[in-house]
């Protein structure tokens, strides 16, 4: 076996067999295998595709080219919980309380930003003290303690995945379904709850960027999950604009916050009680999404949910203080240059814009600036008068802050008509 031959048989459309796909990323882990000719089998799924065996396995072999996290010591249902990515997107630090209040295990780990999309750890780390890295044991322990964790990814977590992302990101082969479904299954499986609940968005501020593209990726995501003896669902929800108000760590921590003592933006809560209730459903712990829902907005109104992530950030060594978040120096106002409808938010552009302020990450090595961020005055459907601030832009460098503002007079359009909004859920896979 050579990866010559495996390239050219699927350059020229045939299946991979188990044997060659894990040929394949055994050696590349290994370094037997050079880059280039990873990239050229890449390029070559990325034109062909992968079909619904090849992805299955491709994602077997991810999974196992690391340590799988043996959850057994935890008593009880374990219960995770991932979104594709986008501009605002706080619901772990709501979602995952409900699920603890509701009596699952939540052991999550997630990921950092990078580009415009946020990430959950860069997030909690906004929270002074809050500690991201737990051991195993430390880890396991919680959970089983007060039912929720919230870490990081450990390096022997799917190590094929973090090789292939950076090879797919330098060969513009990122954009493919399988690929992607293959990487956030392969760590998903790597850690090995019973029940995963799939946010998977679509729209100008997410790699999908169609609702068909969308629920594409989420019907191969969920078929692998129940092959491999794990409970999924997955919501295919808009990310046309940014996801509630605040785009930024400590602000979207604040908000996050607003959310659980029963305040905050209603989009944030419509999806949080959504993704929440699809996971009490799968852990049998309700006959119906109706009922789970219910289940969900009572234990986020009673104040359930705010105590576990309470419990949560004490126990990781945070601050339960949250109005000793950071706060930027400098702050700006974008005003509407019309009266009019906001017609179009687009959501990659905010996002860019929070990530000129600080708010994120344009490489990996870079560092982050918890205060930046963007805070959203105006959104789709909302009226507003010429000379009214539409976002207040949070900073610590003047150059960041006209970038900032540069980019949303790109990413707002203001009409005299107003637009048609389309739903936040669109379908459940």
């Amino acid at each position: 076996m050579n990866m010559q031959d495996i390239i050219r048989k699927k350059r020229d459309g045939g299946e991979l067999s188990r044997a060659e796909i894990r040929f394949w990323l055994d050696g590349y882990v290994r370094g037997r295998i050079p880059d280039y000719q990873s990239a050229a089998l890449l390029m070559a799924v990325f034109l062909r595709g992968l079909n619904e065996t090849e992805t299955p396995e491709l994602t077997f072999a991810m999974r196992d080219s690391g340590k799988v996290m043996d959850l057994s010591g935890i008593a009880g249902i374990t219960a995770d919980k991932h979104s594709t990515g986008g501009v605002g997107d706080k619901t772990t630090l709501i979602v995952a309380p409900i699920m603890a209040a509701a009596g699952l295990k939540v052991a999550k780990m997630s990921g950092r930003s990078l580009g415009f999309t946020g990430g959950t750890l860069d997030k909690l780390e906004s929270i002074a003290g809050f500690k991201v890295g737990l051991t195993r044991r430390e880890f396991v322990a919680q959970v089983n303690r007060c039912g929720l964790a919230l870490v990081g990814q450990t390096k022997e977590l799917a190590p094929a995945d973090k090789l292939l992302y950076a090879l797919r990101d330098a060969t513009a082969t990122v954009e493919s379904a399988p690929l992607i479904a293959a990487s956030i299954m392969s760590k998903k499986l790597a850690v090995g709850a019973d029940v995963l609940v799939l946010d998977v968005k679509y729209g100008s501020g997410a790699f999908f960027k169609t609702v068909a593209s969308a629920y594409e990726a989420a019907g191969i995501m969920v078929e692998i999950g129940w092959a491999a003896g794990q409970k999924v669902v997955a919501l295919i929800s808009s990310m046309e604009q940014p996801l509630g108000r605040a785009v930024g760590n400590a602000l979207e921590v604040e908000e996050a916050w607003q959310v659980l003592c029963g305040q905050g933006p209603q989009d944030v809560r419509e999806l949080c009680l959504a993704l929440a209730a699809r996971a009490i459903v799968l852990a049998g712990l309700a006959e119906d999404s109706c009922t789970a829902q219910g289940i969900a907005a009572e234990l986020l109104d009673n104040g359930a949910a705010r105590a576990k992530f309470l419990e949560m950030v004490k126990a990781q060594g945070g601050n339960c203080d949250f109005t000793g978040l950071p706060k930027a120096e400098l702050t700006t106002s974008f005003t509407a240059k019309e009266s009019g409808y906001i017609y179009t938010l687009h959501a990659e552009l905010v996002g860019r814009a929070a990530l000129a302020l600080g708010a994120g990450r344009r490489v990996k090595e870079d560092g982050i600036d918890h205060s930046a961020g963007i805070l959203l005055q105006y959104k789709v459907g909302d009226h507003v008068e010429a000379g009214e601030s539409i976002a207040l832009l949070h900073g610590n460098d003047k150059k960041g802050m006209e970038e900032g503002l540069a980019l949303l007079e790109r990413a707002v359009v203001i009409s005299k008509k107003s637009p048609k909004i389309a739903p936040l859920i669109d379908k459940v896979v």
